[in-house]
Order: structure tokens, then sequence, then C-alpha cells
């Protein structure tokens, strides 16, 4: 009770909201060449550390929970508090998502908020590591974190990147360990039908998909996006005939491993994908695709269950490898950074960022979050295990409930 009553003290007794106000714009003001914008930035900062030092006479820990207050609200700090005494850990580690995670299309304007980029360097300051953990190509990641973050913590031997939700780990500052290319331990037999569907994807595909869609330049995974506003009603469309189209290339792939006949294979391809994922199911019955051949034949079953096929509506028709996911390239991340005890935050909002916190949640070794609108099968779980759910755009909230977190630990 000893922490909840100076919790319920701070939060009465003192002006955290303002405080706060001032700890951002301190943290946050731009840079700019005007005295006069100088001098209220040096104002607010004094009224910032006089705010502070009042917290600081009044607690025995008092700096600690001057920090606490000028980073986290009421709620936060609670929930900061309720996740110490469930776990008993600091956060160590954390895996972060982007797109619709970290920023958002419909509340950042698909940039990562200066309040979320400011919290990821006190993070870092603190020593805690960084995993960003994406679907995207590592040029596009590498590229917009070195303008929010800065080459020097890019750089730093701190951050990782796993991109291709899993093919590969950029870890600058490890030397020979900095880049790791996942894919390359798969069997050959599976490279090849990556290679098969790679080199037929766009040039063979109907002409309505070429004009409508682009390859996303992956260095394993076959991905077809929209040329169109993702989320669209004709981003929607070509993305489900692009799906129906990798599923049949994807068979024939697959037959030519097995030597079974093409028009065969595409149909056990259908098949297993539609009892697979419901919304692949649905996607096929729409367009009136889904076969019913029988029984797959266990050697063309196998590939398959080592293949994934994911499907995001409106937005992109991907295969991938089974053995390749984010917690895997999570691992091997952890072993470039030397994180033999891991206590992750994973922030996420799709079902290869679901994988992740499972598997966190099962070796007790971290807690998940998600964005509101993150997919049901994330909230589900997400709510079931620590409730840690934040609104669109508002990554930053749960940044500094595991900033309070961390500060309750370390009084320990």
């Amino acid at each position: 009770m000893k922490r909840y009553d100076q919790l319920y003290r701070l939060y009465e007794a003192f002006p955290v909201d303002t405080l706060r106000a001032y700890q951002d714009f301190v943290e946050l003001f731009p840079p700019v060449a005007s005295r006069v914008a100088l001098e209220h930035w040096e104002e607010a900062s004094d009224e910032l550390d006089r705010r502070k030092s009042a917290i600081e006479r009044a607690f025995v820990d008092g700096e600690a929970f001057a920090e606490i207050a000028a980073h986290a609200t009421r709620q936060q700090a609670f929930t900061a508090l309720d996740l110490h005494s469930k776990y008993d850990r600091a956060v160590n580690v954390l895996v972060l998502d982007v797109d619709e995670t970290l920023r958002s299309a419909g509340e950042t304007d698909n940039e990562i908020p200066r309040e979320t980029l400011s919290l990821l360097t006190e993070f870092h300051e603190a020593g805690i590591p960084i995993v960003i953990c994406t679907g995207q190509t590592l040029e596009n990641v590498k590229g917009f974190m070195i303008q929010g973050l800065g080459s020097e913590l890019v750089h730093s031997g701190d951050l990782s990147i796993v991109y291709e939700a899993g093919t590969g780990v950029f870890t600058p500052g490890h030397g020979a360990d900095t880049k790791h290319l996942l894919y390359e331990d798969l069997e050959e037999e599976i490279v090849s039908i990556f290679d098969h569907l790679r080199s037929r994807v766009l040039r063979e595909a109907p002409e309505d998909l070429r004009r409508g869609c682009h390859l996303q330049g992956n260095e394993f995974n076959v991905t077809m996006k929209p040329n169109f506003e993702i989320g669209s009603e004709k981003a929607v469309g070509i993305i489900d005939d692009a799906l129906v189209y990798e599923l049949d290339l994807l068979g024939e792939a697959v037959a030519g491993t097995t030597d079974r006949e093409p028009a065969d294979v595409r149909e056990f391809s259908r098949a297993f994908y539609a009892e697979s994922d419901p919304e692949i199911r649905a996607v096929l019955d729409d367009a009136g695709s889904i076969p019913d051949p029988g029984a797959i034949p266990d050697d063309v079953e196998a590939f398959f269950e080592r293949i994934d096929v994911a499907y995001y509506e409106g937005d992109a028709a991907e295969i991938g490898s089974l053995e390749l996911n984010k917690v895997v390239g999570v691992e091997a991340a952890f072993s470039v950074l030397g994180i033999d005890d891991p206590f992750a935050l994973v922030m996420g909002d799709s079902k290869s960022d679901l994988r992740v916190m499972e598997w966190v949640a099962g070796e007790r070794s971290g807690i998940g979050a998600a964005p509101e609108h993150a997919s049901a099968d994330v909230l589900e779980f997400v709510r079931g295990a620590d409730d840690l759910v934040f609104d669109r755009g508002r990554s930053a909230d749960m940044l500094r409930t595991a900033y309070a977190l961390n500060r309750l630990a370390a009084l320990d």
C-alpha cells in the first residue's frame, strides 16, 4: 500500500497536469532562431524545475515521483503500479510495430509524432534497447527512423530493425552481426518456390492487376500492394483479385516442386487457405472461387503448412514463410543486442504482432499493448492480459505508462 498511498498523494496534492504541460513544452519545443522564443523556453524550463523541486522535497524518493508526475497521467501511473505489482519487473526492451501503432494514417498523417519520438529518445538515453518490428522493407523503415530519431541513435548499437515481418534483422554497429538474412537459412525447396513466385508474379499477372498493383520491394516475401489509396473501394477490389491470383500462382509453384498437375494444386491452394483463414475464405467465397478438391495430398499440404498467405483488406496480399515471422526476427534481434533476460513491451496491431505478444507472455518475458483499432484477435488477447489498449495515434500514452513502471521498479 505504500506505493499506492504515495501515488495517491502525488496526484491529489500537486497540480500534475500543469507540470506535465511544462515538461511537454520543454521537451518538444522546436528549434527556432528567435531570441524571444528562446527566452520563453528558458522561463518554462525554470518553472518546470521549480515545480519538480517542490515534489522532490515532499517525498523520500522525490526525484522519481517528480519524473513520474511530469511524464504520466494519474491513470497511466496507477496502471504502471498495477503492472509492477503483477510482474515485479521493469521493461528492459521495447518491441514496436510501426504502421497503425507508432504512427497512423488516420490520426498522425502517417508520421511518428514528435511526442513519441521524444519518449523513445528518453528510453534510449536510459539504456533501454529498441527493436522496430515491421512488415516494411529495410530501406524504407531505416530511412524514416533516421529522420525521426537521428542517425546517432539508429547507429548507436542499441536499436535493431526486424523487417519484412522477420525475413531479416538489421542492427547497426555490430560488425559482422549487423545484418542477418534469416531467409538464407530456409531449405532450398522453399526458397525455390519463392524464387518462382517472384519471377512470375507481375510479369504474368492479368492486365488489370499489372495496372492496379505493384510489387513491394521486399528481399524475400512476395507482397502485392494497390496503386490506389489504401482502404479505398478500388484498393479493396484489386487486392481481393490479387489474393486469388497469388493463391493460384502459389499452387503452380508447389506443383512444380511435387510434380503434380498445376490445375489440381491451384484448387488445393485455394481450399487449404480458405480453411486456414476466415478472411481469405470470405474473399474466395465472394469471388465464387472456393473449390472442393477432396483430400489434399500429404506432400502438397506439407508445403502449404510452411507457407503463409496473408490478406489485409484494401492494403496487401502477401506470401511469406511461416518459418520466418516476427518472433524469429525478435529472437535474433535480442541475441545481437545481448538481451539474455528480456522483459519487453510489445506494441502492435496485427496478427504478426500477436505472435510476438503470445511468445513473450508464454515465456513470462514481457507484456503486450495495442491501439484500439487493432485486429479483433489482438484486442482480445491484450484485453485478456493487462488491458493495455491505447487510442489511435496515441502510442505515446503506452510509452508513458512504461516510463512510470520503470521509475517505480527502480525504487525497489
